[in-house]
C-alpha cells in the first residue's frame, strides 16, 4: 500500500516537472520572459501615475504632508475661474493653429524640393534631418542667441533693411510667436521624413498618365500627388497636434511662461503649480482637463480626416 502511494506521488511529481519543462521550453513563455520587464516598467511609471494623479485631482494634496482631504470636484471648479488657464487655454490655441500648418506646409515643400534628382542632394537631406537630431536644449540656446534684442542676427538683419530693433522673446506680443518659430524649424526634419517616405511610394505610372492627359506640374501634384499623401498628411496632423498641445520644454527653456504670461500654456501652468506651488492636486486636475482636450481634438481629426483621406488599394 505504502509503495502504490509512493509511486503515484512519484508519477504526479514526474509529471509536474514535465509540465514545467514544457511550459519553461515553450516560445510563449520565452515571449512572455522578454516581455514581462517592459510591462513591469510601463506599469510602474505609467499606469500607477495615471491612476495616482486621477486620485490627486479630486483631493487637497502637496505631497509633503500625509493629510490629503478629499475635495471633490473643487479643483476643477477653480479652473474655470483661473484666469491664468483661461490664458494658458488661449495661448496653447494659438501655439496649436501655427504650428501645426506650418510644420506641415515647410515639411511638404522640402519633401518636394528633396525629391528629386539634384546636386548635393545628400547635403540637403542631412540638413533637414539634423533638426531631428538636435536636442531641445541646444535649440533653445541658438534661437535665445538668434533672436537676441541686443546682439542676435536676426535683429541685425531687419536693421539692413532698415527696421527698428525687436525685443522678441522679450516682448509679450512677439514672444509666442518667436516660440512658433522655434518649434517648426525643430519639427521640420520629422515631417521631411514623413512626406518623402510618402512620395516615394506614389506610382511613377499615375505621373506618367496625368503627363500623357497634359496635366501640368501643378495640375498633376494637386490632382494626384497631394491626394495620395491624404494619410501621411493625417498622421502628421494628429501627431504634431498632440505635441503641439503638450508644448512644454521650449517654453520653460526659453520664457518660462514670460514675459507677463506671454507664453504660458496649460503644461507650463500644470508644471508651475506642481513644482513650484506643490499645488499636486490642481496639477493633476489641469492634467486631466488636458487629456480630455487631446482626446477630443484627436476624435475629431480622425472623423474629419477620414473624409478626406485617400488610401491606395
Amino acid at each position: 500500500m505504502t509503495a502504490t502511494l509512493l509511486s503515484r506521488d512519484q508519477q504526479h511529481a514526474a509529471r509536474a516537472r514535465a509540465a514545467r519543462r514544457r511550459v519553461v521550453s515553450s516560445e510563449h513563455f520565452a515571449g512572455w520572459a522578454f516581455v514581462t520587464p517592459g510591462v513591469v516598467i510601463i506599469l510602474l511609471f505609467g499606469a500607477v501615475p495615471i491612476v495616482w494623479s486621477a486620485l490627486m485631482s479630486f483631493q487637497r494634496s502637496n505631497l509633503l504632508s500625509s493629510s490629503t482631504p478629499f475635495v471633490g470636484v473643487r479643483n476643477y471648479q477653480q479652473m474655470v475661474h483661473d484666469p491664468i488657464v483661461a490664458q494658458a487655454i488661449q495661448h496653447t490655441l494659438i501655439y496649436t493653429v501655427l504650428f501645426v500648418p506650418g510644420t506641415m506646409i515647410v515639411g511638404l515643400f522640402l519633401a518636394v524640393a528633396m525629391n528629386r534628382k539634384i546636386r548635393f542632394l545628400w547635403l540637403y537631406r542631412t540638413a533637414a534631418y539634423a533638426t531631428m537630431a538636435i536636442s531641445t536644449i541646444s535649440e533653445a540656446i541658438v534661437f535665445i542667441w538668434l533672436f537676441d534684442p541686443s546682439y542676435g542676427v536676426v535683429n541685425y538683419a531687419l536693421s539692413l533693411f532698415g527696421v527698428p530693433a525687436q525685443q522678441f522673446l522679450n516682448s509679450p506680443s512677439e514672444a509666442l510667436y518667436v516660440i512658433v518659430t522655434m518649434t517648426i524649424w525643430g519639427w521640420t526634419g520629422f515631417a521631411v521624413v514623413v512626406y518623402l517616405a510618402a512620395l516615394q511610394g506614389v506610382p511613377q505610372t499615375l505621373l506618367e498618365a496625368a503627363a500623357l492627359d497634359g496635366a501640368g506640374p501643378w495640375t498633376t501634384f494637386r490632382r494626384v500627388t497631394l491626394p495620395l499623401l491624404s494619410p501621411a498628411s493625417l498622421f502628421l496632423a494628429v501627431w504634431l497636434t498632440i505635441n503641439a498641445l503638450q508644448l512644454f520644454d521650449e517654453v520653460y527653456l526659453s520664457t518660462q511662461g514670460g514675459p507677463l504670461n506671454a507664453t504660458t500654456v496649460l503644461v507650463y501652468y500644470l508644471y508651475d503649480q506642481a513644482f513650484q506651488n506643490f499645488n499636486f492636486g490642481y496639477a493633476s486636475a489641469i492634467a486631466y482637463f488636458l487629456f480630455l482636450i487631446i482626446a477630443v481634438v484627436t476624435v475629431i481629426q480622425f472623423r474629419v480626416g477620414r473624409r478626406f483621406t485617400h488610401y491606395r488599394s
